[in-house]
């Protein structure tokens, strides 16, 4: 097993490497030129359209919201991999590392822009919302379904299974570190009681929808940043004196003027970039699946949302645990990641702060279940429309979610990396020929702003584009036309 497991990494590896993070790179380039650097020059525009209200929808209650879309990506986005992914990457590739991934988050913005915005415009209606995705805009705006049904099955398989495993797995293990901590055995049954109490907290949220989703990742998302961020800001300020020195250590590592780990600026590059792009997901096509949830004016508004989201997961919450880790002056070139943020914070703050870890990672997990398990859903529908096949689904994430507490899953963790990197692939690919209508889109908007107006979209305002499903005309006031270039 673990040299089945060893060979798959060695493939992995090569195919993230050399293919899939030169391919985003080199389309995220585009998109910014091409945008303007729109995730940039449009920053303080994103938290402005953050606060919008949204409308009523068909059965009477209140749509998703663009915070509440916020919330659900978020949920995914900000998991364990914030925490264990980024001492990883810094204990192989140095403080280095960090500076790549702040730069890969600067960079792949303008990819969560494009996917997101075009989830906008070719999303579907449905009783409580929207829904929609990279499957649906492959459907609706390629007219290749089967391309949508293959991204479709793999990005459910791997969030809604694999992924949802793994997160419970955390879980299971940070409770275990915390009895550990407190001088006590893990006792034997603990790990079962942990996955049944999981189950059943896991069930009593999905069973009530997308919005009993978003409205618990709109109460625990901001809830965990804080949290954490008050911990990091506490590690930062008993430290105060070893920030120049850990900023230093950032930029010198990260052009390879001070080796820490062999491979030197290599490893510093690979490192950051691939955990900065596993940890905001821009590019990767799980997102768009929630930016398209939210009832908004305008496609563009909930591109400038998932972009921010982009920020909050690698330049806050990934950037907390960075410091967090280099105030202690760790050793690299190992892969004990997670240890480093558990030793620095217990030697900073005392052994509390191992228990308030502990919290930080079930709320991280347990969010990240939640935006998981949504991206399925979404994905599903598109596959079946059958409430029984929906029922179905429901119960085997219930049943990952229990084993993942139980089981080893060292090889379930490579298989969703190799899944999650074909998604990627997929979603990139389509990418590249609808692009072009999400730079009309912002073309629009800039314009409506420039009059001083809140932007509205109707879908007469892009009439060569087919495939539209929604924008009809019933938000609050009409359009005028936008003719294609």
């Amino acid at each position: 097993m673990e040299a089945l497991n060893d060979g798959i990494v060695a493939v992995n590896d090569a195919f993230w490497g050399y293919l899939l993070i030169p391919f985003l790179i080199l389309l995220a380039l585009y998109f910014t030129v091409r945008s303007g650097v729109v995730q940039v020059r449009l920053l303080p525009e994103m938290f402005r359209v953050l606060g919008g209200q949204p409308p009523t929808a068909a059965d009477g209650k209140k749509a998703i919201s663009a915070f509440q879309a916020f919330a659900i990506s978020a949920a995914s986005r900000v998991g364990t991999g914030n925490i264990v992914g980024v001492a990883t990457a810094i204990a192989l590739g140095g403080p280095g590392a960090v500076f790549w991934m702040w730069a890969m988050a600067l960079l792949v913005g303008s990819a969560a822009f494009v996917e997101s915005t075009l989830a906008q415009l070719f999303k579907v209606r449905e009783r409580t919302g929207f829904r929609g995705g990279p499957a649906y805009y492959m459907q609706h705006g390629l007219g290749a379904r089967w391309m949508g049904l293959v991204f479709a099955v793999v990005i459910t398989v791997t969030f809604g299974f694999i992924f949802n495993s793994v997160q419970t797995n955390s879980i299971a293990d940070a409770i275990a570190g915390s009895v550990e901590v407190a001088g006590a055995a893990p006792a034997a049954w603990l790990s079962w009681a942990i996955g049944l109490g999981l189950v059943a907290l896991t069930a009593g949220v999905i069973f009530g929808g997308v919005r009993r989703i978003a409205h618990v990742a709109q109460l625990l998302v901001p809830f965990m940043a804080l949290l954490y961020l008050l911990l990091g800001i506490a590690v930062v300020v008993l430290n105060a004196g070893e920030i120049p020195r850990v900023l230093s250590d950032i930029v010198q590592s990260a052009f390879g003027v001070q080796e820490f780990v062999a491979g030197g600026i290599g490893a510093a590059i690979v490192q950051g970039m691939r955990r900065g792009m596993f940890s905001n997901e821009a590019g990767l096509g799980s997102a768009p699946n929630a930016a398209a949830t939210a009832a908004v004016s305008h496609p563009v508004k909930q591109g400038l949302v998932q972009t921010l989201g982009v920020y909050f997961d690698t330049l806050l919450v990934c950037s907390i645990t960075a410091f967090i880790v280099l105030v202690a002056d760790p050793s690299y070139g190992t892969r004990e990641g997670a240890s480093l943020t558990q030793a620095s914070l217990e030697a900073n703050l005392g052994g509390w702060s191992v228990h308030a870890l502990t919290i930080i990672l079930f709320l991280l997990a347990f969010t990240s279940v939640l935006g998981n398990y949504y991206y399925g859903e979404s994905n599903l529908k598109f596959m079946s429309a059958s409430p029984s096949v929906l029922t179905g689904y429901r119960a085997l994430v219930l049943v990952m979610v229990f084993l993942g507490a139980v089981a080893p899953l060292d090889l379930v963790w490579t298989m969703a990396d190799v899944f999650q990197g074909v998604m990627a692939t997929i979603n990139l690919i389509a990418l590249v020929p609808l692009a072009g209508i999400a730079f009309l889109l912002l073309k629009d908007y800039t314009a409506q702003r420039r009059q001083g107006l809140d932007p509205v979209f109707t879908r007469d305002r892009l009439p060569g584009v087919p495939g539209v499903q929604v924008w009809e005309g019933e938000e609050e006031r009409p359009a005028g036309r936008l003719d294609r270039e």
